[in-house]
């Protein structure tokens, strides 16, 4: 039976590459989003070559201490949420999981030898975002929910100074109370999940038409038929990257292909003789005074093509309709005025675009010699730089089903070069009476190095919550409450995991 699964995490930091899951927590439901079974809430222990942001941590109230006191190890974690929860014909449903969550659950199955895709694709199963779906809703088809907006600081570009504005957000706690939701935890892993599913069912109830068609274009397959290089067309999209006051949404071209498959789009919300003729005149202010200013100005303005040329991945969910939808009305506007565009704008502005085709093939080059990943310091984040053999996943598979006793005689003869030092990670991490006395020995002088690089941000972190109290605050600038017994945990843990000659 299809369902859907949603989830959300709470973390030690922001980097998925670095940070690593504090708790996890999920609810099936049915395609009706009606529960199936009981809630999960998990946490999952943290290991001692991490070192948390104190600033996540008094966002989530979550201790290391409590993890180890109370949590699954993270091949415990795997093995679980493998075989009970993201199963057969599971769509695996977040907010902003597509580009945070994801990512944690990724680089957590490549640490302990689990295929990091197979739990999104293989089997039926599937994944899908919801913060996009929220955006484009808001932008096209708000009719039925109410929509929270947010103070925020500014500066006047005329006067200089500064006011305050209200902008669009969509925020899960602010859509929830402005709609009488229940939210009273918010940041806790399952108050967040049961507050999207309500925020789902919003959508569903009052925009089932447009629900029902996003939900269909969570598979590439389907925004290939839309968004592609063989058949042209323009098409609305809405993304963090566009601005907040047309709520995230403009209106798209194919230009040319992207990385790994993937399609670079121009956004005709802009035009491109324009464009370039204010590229034309930095180039010439740099011919008359070739100034260091004016070359970081150069430097600005050739990055301003992004993300007026931006990259859609296929595989991450996007939140892509056809132009036609713009034409529907509802409390008298139009999709065209909802997102302040006009046909003749987007006829005019194309008509711009296909005039130099040389652009697209200056973008091509732009995006290929941008690194996509940044490069790994250790094997631990290293889930993108290749992919395993068959004979590999065979040895991870017997890896993920070994326990101590085997894993200490076990020494496998693998192909990729990254997998030994992992091997050995995931033994110390996991099973540490499986480590002979020199392997203990090679992973506490990769521990230390490990903390040693996150000591700098982490000790910057502490001291300016300190500063803060000292100076008689009792929140962060962010207006986050400073827990005296959070910094004091955070502090024994820092200790703790020091060498025993510290």
């Amino acid at each position: 039976m299809k369902s859907f699964f949603f989830y959300d995490l709470e973390t030690s930091g922001l980097s998925p590459r670095d940070s690593r899951i504090m708790q996890f927590a999920g609810q099936r439901t049915d395609m009706d989003l009606k529960p199936i079974g009981e809630p999960v809430n998990l946490l999952v222990k943290m290991t001692d070559d991490t070192l948390p942001s104190p600033g996540a941590l008094l966002v989530t109230k979550i201790t290391p201490q409590q993890t180890l006191s109370d949590g699954l190890s993270e091949a415990e974690f795997c093995e679980y949420v493998t075989n009970e929860l993201f199963t057969e014909d599971t769509c695996a449903t977040g907010y902003n999981s597509v580009r945070f969550d994801d990512e944690f659950m990724r680089y957590t199955f490549w640490r302990n030898f689990y295929d990091p895709y197979a739990w999104e694709w293989k089997d039926g199963r599937s994944r899908w975002d919801l913060l996009d779906v929220v955006r484009l809703t808001r932008a096209l088809r708000p009719e039925g929910i109410n929509w929270p907006y947010q103070e925020k600081e500014v500066i006047d570009k005329e006067t200089g100074e500064k006011k305050i504005v209200e902008v669009a957000t969509n925020r899960l706690e602010l859509l929830t109370k402005l709609n009488g939701i229940e939210h009273t935890h918010a940041h806790d892993a399952l108050a967040d999940v049961y507050a999207l599913i309500e925020v789902t069912k919003l959508i569903k109830t009052h925009q089932p038409k447009l629900f029902d068609y996003l939900y269909k274009m969570r598979d590439k397959r389907e925004v290939v038929k839309l968004v592609n290089l063989d058949n042209k067309k323009p098409f609305v999209y809405a993304s963090g990257r566009y601005s907040n006051k047309h709520n995230k949404t403009t209106v798209c071209f194919p230009l040319t292909a992207g990385r790994n498959g993937n399609v670079l789009v121009f956004d005709l919300r802009y035009n491109l003789d324009e464009l370039l003729a204010d590229e034309e005149d930095t180039l010439k202010k740099q011919g008359e005074n070739n100034s260091s200013k004016l070359q970081k100005e150069i430097e600005t303005r050739e990055k301003s093509f992004f993300p007026i040329v931006k990259e859609l991945c296929l595989n991450k969910c996007p939140a892509v309709a056809p132009i036609s939808v713009l034409d529907s009305k509802a409390d008298k506007q139009t999709g065209w005025e909802k997102i302040s565009l006009t046909k003749e704008q987007i006829e005019e502005n194309l008509k711009s675009l296909l005039a130099h085709p040389e652009f697209a093939e200056r973008m091509r080059e732009e995006i290929e010699n941008r690194p996509e990943f940044p490069p790994s310091v250790d094997v631990d984040s290293a889930l993108y730089d290749g992919f395993l053999t068959n004979e590999d996943s065979t040895l991870c598979n017997v890896i993920r089903n070994a326990d101590a006793n085997r894993l200490a005689d076990f020494h496998p003869e693998f192909l990729d070069e990254r997998l030994p030092e992992l091997l050995l990670h995931y033994k110390a991490k996991n099973f540490p009476s499986a480590l002979s006395e020199d392997e203990t020995k090679e992973w506490e002088k990769y521990r230390l190095a490990r903390l040693n690089r996150q000591l700098p941000g982490f000790q910057k972190e502490m001291e300016e919550l300190q500063t803060r109290l000292d100076q008689g605050y009792d929140t962060t600038e962010r207006g986050q409450k400073i827990d005296s017994f959070i910094m004091d945990e955070l502090m024994l843990w820092y200790q703790n995991l020091q060498p025993n000659d510290y």
